[in-house]
């Protein structure tokens, strides 16, 4: 049982999760908008808030946890100087998440998780 249990595992290792986290909120700060399973789109809207929250104070350090993250120039670079000031008015909510379609081969529900501005 999972109650009150803090995160998803997604049927993955803990590397693997992380790994997965990482290269998934690369692509949504390149594109703007990708689609995922739900359970992923869920678990990747509090990873990627966070990292927002803190990209919004545009500092130094800003970068530097941002790309302790990431681990790339520049999906960093962006975030930071171009999705994060967006929001510097808003107080989370940076995320939406759209359902939209049952996957064939699985029937995975799939949605489309956007930066919201």
């Amino acid at each position: 049982m999972r109650h009150k249990h803090g995160y998803r595992k997604l049927g993955r290792t803990s590397s693997h999760r992380k790994a997965l986290l990482k290269n998934l909120a690369i692509a949504l700060i390149k594109s703007g908008k990708i689609e995922t399973t739900l359970p992923k789109a869920k678990e990747l809207r509090v990873y990627v808030e966070k990292l927002i929250t803190r990209a919004r104070l545009g500092d130094f350090n800003a970068h530097r946890v941002v790309f302790a993250n990431l681990q790339d120039k520049t999906s960093t670079h962006r975030l930071v100087n171009e999705i994060a000031p967006n929001f510097k008015e808003r107080n989370g909510g940076y995320t939406r998440i759209i359902k939209t379609r049952i996957r064939r081969g699985d029937a995975a529900e799939m949605a489309f998780i956007e930066f919201v501005a």
